[in-house]
């Protein structure tokens, strides 16, 4: 096999005490690489172990990780999976990656690849990957020969948006409907108390809670639709939230990711952070006019929200002024874009001769 066209590694972890926003964020890039013909092999430790089969059901491979990662033996453990399976790439997310981490991954030849929205030191890694719109590349730096990728055309979408993006064209016409989407980690289960804050304001019809199986509210969620009279409901399969984003008159996020999958769609949104990371970017979002950032959840009441539903729902024009906005600033196209990134530094000359020279000692000791 052609070292260059070897296949792409992801070490990444899901768990309640690291979240889930990396994992899923690695499932959006294997499915963009996977277009171009890349084998994708997941390296994880994960809880619930159900999350096996998201992983499987997506064509990856998928090996246990003995030890989350950035413990004692997982570096080695991972520089195993690196040389086993001859890996042209390793893509890295994950809370505990260090600058040595990093390091010894680079020294297995492997191009790597770091996904980071903090910036907090010099990465030595060849592509770093910010999905997010804050901070800005300016603030990013990497060791010489690496590369940065920062801002709007590198958020991570799945297929699922961009599909809706036609069809969701003008807005739906009433009773109006609310989306809650406060993405893959969910920590203080803002997803139920926001929820029944919303059912108390009276020009919301309906509310979807898009959550997935592992929110630590989920039971909880599914008994408060269960009582709603049909005014809540509780979305956690793909197909059931393509039908919910065309219908949604607005989004309650938490400046994530999911935030800026719904800008595809062109969706209005209300912001509400629960950590420094979120807020930035959910003021970034404000900033452009794709959403309104109310603040961190300490500080906005239930009645500060439905003041703010209130007063988007009588106004047409803000709306659509949301809409158009969102839906210029992101296109859905950002795995794409980070894939052919990643193509263009492992076709690059100088990368081709250092592969052949990684493989041939492996072959010889075949042989």
């Amino acid at each position: 096999m052609d070292a260059n066209r070897g296949p792409i590694l992801f070490r990444c972890d899901g768990t309640p005490d690291r979240g889930w926003d990396g994992f899923y964020q690695c499932l959006s890039l294997a499915a963009a690489l996977q277009r171009r013909r890349r084998g994708t092999h997941f390296f994880s430790y994960l809880d619930p172990l159900s999350l096996a089969t998201v992983i499987n059901r997506g064509n990856n491979d998928w090996v246990a990780a003995e030890r989350p990662m950035g413990e004692a033996g997982d570096p080695a453990a991972t520089v195993a999976q690196v040389r086993r399976l001859n890996a042209a790439a390793v893509v890295v997310v994950g809370p505990n990656v260090t600058p040595d981490y990093l390091a010894e991954l680079r020294a297995t030849g492997a191009l790597v690849l770091a996904f980071d929205s903090a910036a907090g030191y010099t990465f030595p890694a060849d592509l770093v990957v910010n999905p997010l719109l804050t901070p800005a590349r300016k603030a990013f730096k990497a060791a010489p020969g690496g590369q940065i990728l920062a801002g709007h055309r590198y958020a991570l979408c799945r297929g699922i948006f961009r599909r809706q993006r036609t069809i969701r064209a003008t807005e739906p016409a009433a009773p109006y409907r609310a989306l809650v989407a406060f993405g893959d980690d969910d920590p203080a289960g803002l997803a139920y108390d926001r929820t029944e804050q919303l059912l108390e304001v009276q020009e919301v019809a309906k509310v979807s809670v898009a959550v997935r199986t592992h929110h630590p509210r989920y039971d909880d969620l599914k008994d408060l639709a269960a009582g709603s009279g049909g005014r809540v409901e509780v979305v956690t399969e793909t197909k059931e939230l393509m039908t919910r984003l065309v219908r949604a008159h607005f989004a309650l996020t938490g400046g994530d990711g999911w935030g800026l999958e719904l800008c595809v769609v062109g969706i209005p949104q209300f912001v509400i952070s629960q950590n420094a990371t979120h807020a930035r970017n959910g003021k970034r979002m404000d900033d452009e006019g794709v959403a309104t950032y109310l603040g961190d959840d300490a500080a906005v009441s239930a009645g500060q929200l439905a003041e703010a539903v209130g007063q988007l729902l009588e106004d047409p024009v803000e709306r659509k002024g949301m809409t158009r906005c969102a839906r210029n600033l992101v296109d859905g196209r950002g795995p794409d874009r980070v894939v052919n990134g990643m193509e263009i530094m492992l076709h690059a000359p100088a990368r081709k001769r250092s592969a052949v020279a990684l493989a041939e000692p492996r072959l010889r000791l075949a042989a």
